[in-house]
């Protein structure tokens, strides 16, 4: 586990004199703010990861304990990720970040060999919830390139690249004096070096013969007793694999050229047999032709029939762009079953641990590059288990992620119940056989969601309570979408050049379950939940044109309702035309692509199946060959039935019950004349012209010349997006900052030029500063630090909601801060959180006009906050982070309260306003790796921890912070890594934390039977100890591997119990610290002696030389 420097931060102190000094200013005397008893403190703070879910990011390694029923996987990157019952996983780390090459376990022992590509073992103990390691083993003279440890041994063979074996005690992890060295094991006349070892395993029925495969084809039989060969198997195509018959009298080798070459033991002239599986066998008897190399292969045994040849690889050549393969042969029958992506390993599971046995295979686990698979051998047509870990994060890349702690109760039960309809069938009837460990105990009782968003346009829903994850319900957004057939079929969609479906923002309110998503191809979809299947005859749609244009106030007016100039009360909102599906003009005047949007909604009825169902299609059109800049800020209201987003040109907000465009406006014209930036839609600078949006008139007196500028960027402009790994912020190395936008053509504008929409925020509070009492209202937050509110007139409920119009206006109120806005909240003068009005979920298809009538008359906004009702005339205050200061505004006088400067040299780029220990507080997420939070209103440090540098754009995007002291962010394309910034959860983590070993019997060794015994048949036992020991094999050389202690060893101790059995534990790791400096004493002692050795030969010989010589003739 990674070890955190914590700075914790005084509490009294506040952000510094200087705003400490600010405050003073702000506050002159009689008009001092209210004081709010804040309980945060930094002791609250500590920050440490949880866990880790999914896929393991570009696997290399697979091993099983088939006693304690575990699954180990290893990585490129040297992470190792162990699997139990679901439920029960674990993620380790090596430090060196070395490729896995192979992993062994210790059967039934708690404890597992992990082999490096840096040539180092590593000894694991897997008898603590959180794994360490207590040896390690730096081989400096030889690459490590195969390992084998037999069962109940504690002797693991090491085979190398140079064609040696050694042998290393995994009790002390030191090497043992005896060496099979190549050149002996290989026969004499041979002129070549036979290759790496890529292959150990003794004999199953005589420990003492162990069969060494090298690259080159030749196999040899060793005797470890005699230390010499017995056999010597030669074969003319490198080997990639060798598998023994149980009985030990025959094993099969898998070869380069596709072939398969099962051998005798006592006949080593030829193989007895030799199988191409997937070769075209030629009629006059000619050799088949080749395939690709057999990767692996596996011989399983069964007491009732054949047995199991199961392999990789092996494909014949001719078969291009087939996707890679198992094969499982048994009998006459060859399965040859399809794979999704490349065959990384495979193991087959079976009953018994012991190799002299019958194995009975009973399913074979499969890693592959990006997944996992688990095939059910004992049911005819080979059918996988259904997998029950959240393996399937990156099933379409994820683009982005929102985290929810303490849900309404209901909602993972209702998501849970609409997702079980949609599963696979088809799978095998059996339990899933990895079900080794225990849970942990669950001290956290609250409901937890994890929303993901895919480059394909789906949505999945993750139960993520108590450190599982588990998915719930699946929601294909692209649904509602025609596919396009062919390429020049889709003329629209070049905004991006791939996922034109795929995910950018959500905003979801679990209260009323309203969902809403922004896509990459300025699209916005809203979605109503309901447990009834519905048919949906004509999707509702609303096409928005959202730029800013030349002379063009009266704009051409299709029936796709365009947004119109209104009068300055506020917009009139357009009714959706009758024909939904506009037949909208392609192209303008002059044939450029005009009021087109980039996607074709189905025109054909949509059966939505129970969850979420589509309410409304919202799409930015193009303009004058000009594609819609993308979403980059997106906010649903349940309580007001509206929805609002914006890009780098402007804003536009839709009451989405009556399917109507409110608002449309450039940034620019949100300020009206108050623009601080005194930007003139008509600037001859080409750098400064706006690229505003919008046809509609400001209030406030404002004057809008008539005007209006083109947008300065080309036709043409790059603006393409291949996700998800470009679906990012874009970088400006100016200032040391990026732009927020996801547009990717704002980065050829001038920043001040494209002022985008960055935070939205719905909430009831003062709009101005005349204000008496709150009402609802819109706050706007742009990259470029302003903070612009919009006064909303709501209609009364009930059936006036859906006939009189919503009427909305700018109310003139600007704030500004440093660096583009990220977030903003609302506190009562308790300090508590006021969150935005909702509406509780109702079943929409309720198929009765009675309850329809009523549940019309029902719709009021829900008041959430227990404070708004009572102190309603009383002041609020308003939180507002941005990339550089987070600043507390009172409210209604606009005071500033309080300001922290979160950052000098960075920006931040996650900031959230979340509950923690019956408070709240900020934490901000900054570029720099910094994890910080701050209290509120008040905004004292209390936590700032160095955690993770921003590597890549990933995490920037999925980086986010919830209540309780949660946060998550994807650590790889395949991987969600949770951590907590709570002392407290941090405190119960090891309780929380599965258990990987739990004490199992060993099975009973297979019974020898009455002739075995009687007349010396059976399994041959060996005395390793005898052999490989220090008293007959003498020590190794010191200068071939460096033994390492680990970390775990210290652990493991700590972790121990108190008494007897911890003060053994101490006195051992003593004994061996003291060992290890009496080994480098011993080593030293050996050199000088060795030096003095060769001095006294030199002087001798010196001696010899003179000794006859006279005087004169030196």
């Amino acid at each position: 586990m990674r070890k955190f420097n914590i700075r914790k931060v005084l509490d009294g102190l506040t952000a510094g004199s200087s705003s400490a000094a600010q405050q003073q200013q702000q506050h002159p005397p009689g008009t001092r703010e209210p004081e709010v008893q804040e309980t945060l403190q930094s002791e609250h703070f500590q920050l440490c990861k949880t866990v880790r879910h999914g896929f393991p990011y570009q696997p290399s390694a697979l091993a099983f304990d088939p006693v304690q029923k575990i699954l180990a996987v290893g990585t490129q990157t040297g992470a190792l990720r162990l699997f139990g019952r679901p439920g029960v996983e674990c993620y380790c780390q090596h430090e060196s970040g070395a490729a896995v090459i192979q992993l062994e376990f210790l059967i039934n022992e708690g404890a597992l060999v992990s082999a490096l590509a840096d040539d180092t073992l590593h000894l694991w103990n897997l008898r603590q919830k959180r794994p360490a390691i207590l040896h390690s083993l730096k081989f400096c003279r030889e690459r490590v390139t195969f390992c084998h440890l037999p069962f109940q041994s504690k002797w693991l063979y090491v085979g190398t690249e140079r064609g040696n074996i050694h042998i290393v005690n995994v009790e002390s992890f030191t090497l043992s004096g005896y060496v099979i060295m190549w050149n002996k094991a290989i026969e004499l006349s041979s002129k070549s070096h036979p290759g790496p070892v890529v292959h150990i395993s003794d004999n199953p029925m005589d420990e003492g013969k162990l069969l060494i495969g090298f690259e080159s084809g030749t196999v040899v039989l060793w005797d470890l007793k005699s230390k010499k060969a017995d056999y010597r198997y030669t074969y003319d195509e490198a080997i990639h694999s060798v598998a023994w018959h149980h009985e030990g009298k025959q094993f099969i080798c898998s070869h380069s050229d596709g072939t398969l070459t099962i051998w005798n033991v006592r006949s080593p002239a030829k193989p007895v047999q030799t199988i191409t599986p997937h070769g075209k066998q030629l009629k006059d008897g000619k050799k088949p032709e080749p395939c690709k190399p057999i990767l692996k292969v596996e011989f399983k045994t069964t007491r009732s029939g054949e047995p199991f040849i199961i392999l990789s690889g092996g494909l014949s050549y001719d078969t291009v762009g087939r996707r890679p393969c198992l094969t499982v042969m048994h009998g006459k029958s060859t399965a040859v079953l399809e794979m999704d992506y490349s065959i990384v390993d495979f193991l087959t599971l079976c009953e018994t641990p012991y190799p002299n046995d019958f194995q009975e295979p009973y399913a074979v686990v499969v890693l592959l590059e990006k997944d996992l698979v688990l095939i059910d051998l004992a049911q005819n047509g080979y059918p996988i288990f259904e997998n029950p870990y959240p393996l399937s994060i990156h099933e379409s890349p994820v683009t982005c992620c929102e985290y929810f702690a303490d849900c309404p109760v209901d909602l993972i039960p209702a998501l849970y119940s609409v997702g079980a309809r949609q599963k696979r069938q088809g799978y095998s009837k059996k339990e899933w056989p990895i079900n080794g460990g225990n849970w942990g105990l669950g001290a956290q009782s609250y409901p937890e969601i994890i929303i993901t968003g895919h480059a394909d346009g789906s949505v999945k829903f993750w139960d993520a309570s108590a450190i599982t994850l588990q998915v719930l319900y699946k929601l294909k957004t692209s649904k509602v979408f025609e596919k396009s057939r062919n390429k020049d079929d889709r003329p629209n969609t070049d905004i991006v050049d791939e996922d034109p479906y795929a995910i950018q923002i959500i905003s979801w309110c679990p209260e009323s379950r309203m969902l809403c998503i922004a896509g990459v191809s300025a699209h916005v979809i809203i979605y109503r939940f309901s447990k009834q299947e519905v048919i949906t005859e004509v999707i509702p749609m609303l096409e928005v044109r959202l730029l800013y244009e030349i002379n063009d106030v009266e704009s051409p007016e299709g029936d796709q309702a365009p947004p119109l100039p209104t009068p300055v009360g506020g917009a009139n909102p357009q009714p959706i035309p009758p024909q939904s599906h506009p037949s909208t003009s392609s192209s303008s005047s002059d044939g450029l692509r005009d009021n087109v949007p980039c996607l074709k909604v189905k025109s054909s009825p949509l059966k939505q199946s129970p969850g979420y169902q589509t309410e409304l299609v919202i799409q930015l059109v193009w303009v004058g060959g000009e594609p819609p800049q993308q979403i980059t800020s997106l906010a649903i209201n349940s309580s007001y039935g509206l929805v609002v987003f914006g890009n780098c040109n402007g804003i536009a907000m839709v009451d989405y019950l009556q399917k109507a465009v409110l608002l449309n406006l450039g940034t620019i014209e949100l300020y009206g004349s108050s623009d601080p930036y005194r930007r003139e839609p008509r600037s001859p600078r080409k750098s400064r012209q706006p690229s505003g949006a919008g046809l509609c008139d400001i209030s406030e007196g404002t004057v809008v010349p008539e005007d209006r500028c083109k947008s300065p960027t080309s036709a043409k402009m790059s603006r393409k997006l291949s996700l998800p790994t470009d679906l990012k912020p874009d970088l400006d190395i100016k200032d040391n900052s990026f732009s927020r936008s996801r547009s990717s053509s704002v980065t050829s504008i001038d920043k001040e030029s494209r002022e985008a929409i960055s935070a939205l925020h719905f909430c009831e509070t003062f709009t101005r500063k005349a204000d008496s009492s709150p009402s609802p209202c819109l706050w706007v937050g742009t990259t470029l630090g302003t903070v612009l509110v919009i006064a909303l007139n709501l209609p009364p409920g009930g059936e006036q909601r859906l006939l009189q119009p919503v009427i909305v206006s700018p109310s003139g109120t600007i704030l500004r801060l440093k660096g583009a806005i990220l977030r903003m909240a609302f506190l009562d003068t308790t300090g508590c959180l006021v969150p935005p009005a909702y509406e509780s979920w109702r079943e929409p298809n309720v198929p009765e006009e009675k309850d329809e009538k009523e549940k019309l008359k029902k719709r009021r906004p829900v008041s959430v906050s227990p404070s708004s009702s009572q102190e309603m005339s009383e002041n609020q205050y308003a939180v507002i982070c941005s990339e550089k200061q987070a600043k507390v505004i009172s409210l209604p006088t606009q005071n500033c309260a309080y300001k922290q400067n979160v950052t000098e040299t960075s920006f931040v780029l996650r900031g959230d306003i979340v509950a923690l220990s019956n408070s709240i507080c900020l934490a901000c997420f900054c570029a720099n790796g910094h994890i910080m939070t701050f209290s509120l209103p008040s905004l004292r440090p209390l936590l700032d921890v160095y955690y993770l540098p921003l590597t890549n754009m990933r995490i920037a995007r999925t980086f986010c912070f919830t209540n309780n002291g949660q946060a998550l962010y994807l650590v790889s394309p395949t991987e969600i890594q949770r951590l907590t910034y709570s002392q407290e959860t941090c405190e119960n983590l090891q309780e929380m934390l599965g258990e990987l070993f739990t004490p199992v019997e060993t099975p009973e060794a297979p019974n020898r039977g009455f002739f075995k015994g009687l007349f010396g048949g059976g399994a041959q036992s060996l005395d390793r100890e005898e052999l490989f020991g220090e008293a007959s094999s003498g020590k190794a050389s010191r200068s071939l591997a460096q033994h390492l202690p680990g970390p775990g060893g210290i652990e493991g101790v700590k972790g121990a119990a108190s008494g007897v059995v911890g003060e053994l534990a101490r006195a051992r790791l003593a004994l061996d610290e003291r060992g290890q400096k009496l080994g480098d004493l011993e080593e030293r002692t050996a050199a000088m002696l060795s030096s003095a050795d060769s001095l006294s030969k030199h002087a001798h010989e010196m001696m010899l030389k003179y000794k006859d010589k006279k005087w004169y003739q030196f």
